[in-house]
């Protein structure tokens, strides 16, 4: 078992005084390198070689002196030789083993000696032919601190985005492909798993002795077939206290600790392993598991769901593992800024520090979608670091002997973190993951201290309730009236991607909630943790899709939510999420902070570039859109709110596609009955009108009947029109069968008009709207704007309008979906616009118009590409953007967000009863 650095003191003093006058015969070497492994309470032989053989460069093989599999090479010389000629030796070993394909097993570390000297170095250093370390060996007690590596007191930092999780996935994943291959399957298989990583993960992390549960891997028969058999007896040695264990256990058996915690508790049976799973397993214990953070060992076990139904699953769930960059923004935002200023308030008052970290052991934590337990993972660790900071203040400057009670020191455990979790394995995962980082946090605090903090056996535990959080009462899994903060992560699912189970759970939450059915997944999880904070101060904070807060989204969701008395404390606008997991989704996501109690300090986190760091901006109140802005919810309207021109949709038909043709098609119906020639017109929808091309609509309503009787292919398509619409299940279908000539919906101006598209892909910077002549026929995937003029025109294709766009439009999968009643018709028009600056808006956007006109042969696809937008129309749209701009306000605007918020604070005095128009108005041209 691991030693305390005390221990590890005296026993370096005694080798350095049994080696220092060593003799200088380097037969002697491997005595010196067992008994230096003994210093460290290291068994030599259980991780380490001597003369390993490794293929050079020239095709011969050298002899490592001392070779420690994914360590430290050890290289030795006689007394008084040069020690950087000895580590350049073993620079060498180590770009062999990588040439030889055994890079897995290359070392992080070299240590050389003389006898009487001994230099490290770390090949992770900034500078690794340089030593770390150089010193007699008479000193190495004073040295123990360099070999950390060695004693289990070493920490080091965690990358999430280290190859090595990379590695950790594919390794495991084929342990699990092999077993399941092998009919070793299902929660049996997932719970084993769950074993063989705490196993690993202790072995490297001093739980175990180094290389303990490796060796007994090697020791069985490389057929495989006693290994389940082995795993079988191990795992319930480790759930047997120690007093109870039989007397005949071999050594390595019986020093093993008694874990506890029901981990080992369920008898699994074992799996008849054959050469390949043996094989698959020994490939695991050659990783070094003490560089994988806990915190990523959630998307590390969901990455083995990796066939196509464990990807659907995934998807189905909702399961996105959320990073710690981004579990960190949501941590910071939601508590631990908070609690890393209190702290450093505490300064060096004693009395004010014991409060602090009685204080950090009160808090209680949920995460009511906690998967394999990420957030909490990560809320923990930060919670322990700041209770070591506190703890080193308190006690950091008492003797050796005191710190003797160094575990009764420590006040925050992993029982104050709660979850729930629909299914068994993550939730298992969860709980190991907490006992994991547990370990970890006080090898921390055994380091900084030099008293080892061993927790076995289990005696608490993360609660991590299975169950679907949409039907649980919260309140049993932690009341909310023990409950600090709520935080997590839950589900991704859009409205129209949910199940049917989804669906009915949705129903259930959202009862009584008009237009529930446009809410995604997650928003289940805001409207359960409302009414679970309702009456308390507990905090709340989601990281979601960003859907819900733009578009119709908003005003279904929010009006309920503030309804119930919530405030929005703080938000992360849009930013681009990061997955731990294999093939990374990307997903636009926010970070809400709220409560049902408003406070001061709200921050609302801008990122010009989604991908870039935020910029925090105090804000008096956070709006659902994110911004500056009142509790206001954009809903539908029926009319502007502005005086502007009336907007509608364009022609649809409900014809069955009778009247509508490919240019072939029109040909050879005009060739069949030339008389029809002057009833086509050509017709545009959004696809059209972007990407160019049209088809050919028979119009025929205005004709007169006596022609149309002279055409029989003509009658023949209003009978068939005629019969359509009689067939159909709608009244209102029906209704017009008796007039089949006309449409369902007519818009057909007589004059030049503006359209919108309906569906726009969000990438462009500007929905590309324009005027088409009236001789064209506009379908209802365009919107119609009949009496608009170049200076609306130039407004609505501003960055102004695109501002509002961004936030209030719905969305068709990822493209925008422009709506006349939630977007157009609520749209706040600049007030009080002068003659000139109303000139120069149509000036600037007859501009845009000629820029477009002069690009023959492109269509507005190509002219607003974003990657490819001709610099002249983007020069044009930027003047365009300036003149609209001072049509608001003479000062500019410097971000999307600055424009959102003046949006929003006109939008508010708008629809202020005292200030708002009784009517919509047409906008006098």
């Amino acid at each position: 078992m691991r030693l305390s650095l005390s221990e590890i003191r005296a026993n370096a003093t005694r080798f350095a005084a049994e080696w220092k006058d060593a003799a200088s015969e380097r037969a002697e070497a491997q005595t010196f390198w067992n008994e230096f492994f003994a210093v460290f309470g290291v068994r030599r032989r259980s991780v380490a070689s001597f003369e390993e053989k490794v293929r050079n460069v020239k095709a011969r093989y050298d002899r490592i002196d001392v070779f420690y599999s994914g360590v430290m090479i050890g290289e030795h010389k006689s007394r008084g030789e040069d020690l950087s000629a000895a580590a350049s030796q073993a620079f060498d070993y180590v770009q062999s083993l990588t040439r030889e394909g055994r890079g897995d097993e290359a070392p992080r570390f070299v240590v050389v000696s003389d006898f009487a000297r001994m230099a490290i170095y770390d090949l992770e250093a900034k500078d690794p032919g340089e030593p770390v370390a150089t010193f007699n060996t008479a000193k190495l007690h004073e040295n123990i601190k360099h070999l950390g590596f060695l004693s289990g007191y070493a920490t080091r930092p965690v990358d999430p985005e280290d190859p090595i999780n990379i590695e950790a996935v594919e390794i495991l994943g084929r342990l699990h492909d092999t077993l399941e291959k092998g009919g070793y399957a299902g929660p049996k298989l997932e719970r084993f798993l769950v074993r063989v990583l705490f196993c690993l993960f202790a072995e490297d992390t001093g739980i175990f002795d180094p290389g303990a549960f490796t060796s007994m891997v090697e020791e069985t028969h490389a057929d495989g077939r006693d290994l389940g058999a082995m795993l079988a007896r191990l795992f319930d040695v480790l759930n047997t206290d120690k007093a109870e264990r039989p007397t005949t256990l071999t050594d390595e058996l019986k020093d093993l600790p008694y874990v506890n915690g029901d981990l080992f508790a369920e008898n699994l049976g074992f799996a008849d392993f054959s050469k390949s799973m043996r094989d698959a397993l020994l490939a695991c214990c050659r990783l070094n598991w003490s560089k994988i953070s806990p915190a990523v060992f959630g998307s590390l076990f969901q990455s083995i769901m990796a066939g196509d139904e464990g990807k659907k699953k995934r998807r189905q769930i909702g399961a996105h593992y959320t990073s710690e960059r981004d579990i960190l923004k949501l941590a910071r935002s939601l508590f631990l800024d908070d609690l890393r200023a209190e702290l450093a308030a505490c300064g060096k008052d004693k009395k004010k520090l014991a409060a602090f970290q009685t204080k950090l052991a009160s808090l209680r934590f949920l995460d009511p979608a906690c998967g394999c337990g990420n957030f909490l993972v990560v809320t923990y660790r930060e919670l322990r670091l700041l209770e070591l900071e506190a703890v080193w203040a308190l006690h950091g400057d008492e003797r050796a002997q005191e710190r003797l009670n160094l575990d009764a020191w420590l006040k925050v455990d992993v029982d104050q973190m709660h979850g729930i979790e629909i299914e068994e394995w993550p939730a298992r995962i969860a709980e190991v993951a907490m006992w994991l980082i547990d370990h970890q946090m006080n090898q921390r605090v055994g380091e900084a201290f030099g008293q080892p903090v061993l927790r076995l056996p289990l005696k608490k535990s993360a609660k991590i309730h299975v169950g679907n959080a949409l039907r649980t009462d919260w309140n049993t899994v932690l009341p909310a009236a023990k409950c600090s903060f709520v935080l997590g992560n839950p589900p991704f699912v859009g409205a129209k991607y949910q199940s049917d189970a989804q669906r009915e759970d949705m129903d259930r939450v959202c009862k009584g909630i008009k237009n529930a059915g446009l809410l995604d997944f997650v928003c289940g999880w805001y409207i359960v943790a409302s009414t679970y904070i309702r009456g308390t101060h507990v905090r709340c904070a989601f990281v979601s899709t960003n859907s819900i807060s733009q578009g119709e989204q908003v005003g279904v969701l929010w009006p309920e939510m503030f309804r119930r008395g919530v405030k929005i404390h703080f938000a992360h606008r849009t930013f681009q999420w990061v997955s731990e997991a294999r093939g990374k989704a990307h997903v636009h996501v926010v970070i809400i902070g709220f409560g049902t109690f408003d406070r001061s300090g709200k921050v609302v986190y801008d990122y010009p570039d989604i991908d870039a760091d935020p910029i925090p901006v105090s804000a008096s109140n956070i709006s659902p859109y994110l911004v500056q802005g009142p509790d206001v919810a954009v809903a539908n309207r029926s009319t502007p709110l502005c005086e502007s021109p009336e907007i509608g949709i364009g022609n649809k038909p409900i014809d069955d596609g009778n009247y509508l043709f490919t240019a072939d098609e029109m040909e050879a119906f005009v060739k069949a009955e030339p008389a029809s020639k002057k009833f086509f017109r050509p017709w545009y929808g959004s696809e059209e009108f972007i990407n160019g091309g049209h088809r050919w609509c028979l119009w025929v309503g205005e004709a007169d009947p006596d022609e149309l009787r002279a055409m029989p292919s003509v009658m023949q398509r209003i009978e068939n029109v005629k019969r359509f619409r009689l067939a159909s299940k709608s009244q209102p279908t029906r209704d017009i069968a008796t007039s089949p000539t006309r449409f369902h919906v007519e818009n057909i101006p007589r004059r030049r008009f503006l359209v919108i598209p309906k569906v726009s892909s969000e990438r462009r910077q500007y929905i590309p709207m324009g005027i088409m002549e009236p001789s064209a026929m506009a379908s209802d995937l365009l919107f119609v704007l009949p009496e608009a003029t170049s200076f609306h025109f130039g407004v609505l294709t501003s960055e102004m309008h695109m501002a509002w766009v961004r936030q209030v439009c719905g969305r068709l999968k990822s493209d925008f979906r422009y709506s006349n009643k939630l977007v157009y018709n609520n749209f706040p028009w600049p007030q009080n616009v002068s003659d000139k600056q109303k000139a120069a808006v149509e000036s600037a956007a007859r501009a845009v118009l000629d820029v477009r006109a002069s690009f023959k042969g492109q269509t507005l696809a190509d002219l607003y590409d974003p990657l490819a937008m001709p610099k002249a129309l983007r020069d044009a749209h930027a003047d365009l953007d300036r003149a609209v701009d001072k049509c608001y306000r003479a000062a500019p605007f410097t971000s999307e967000r600055a424009r959102v918020e003046y949006l929003f604070e006109l939008y508010q005095r708008l629809v202020t009863p005292l200030t708002a128009p009784g009517k919509g108005r047409k906008r006098k041209a």
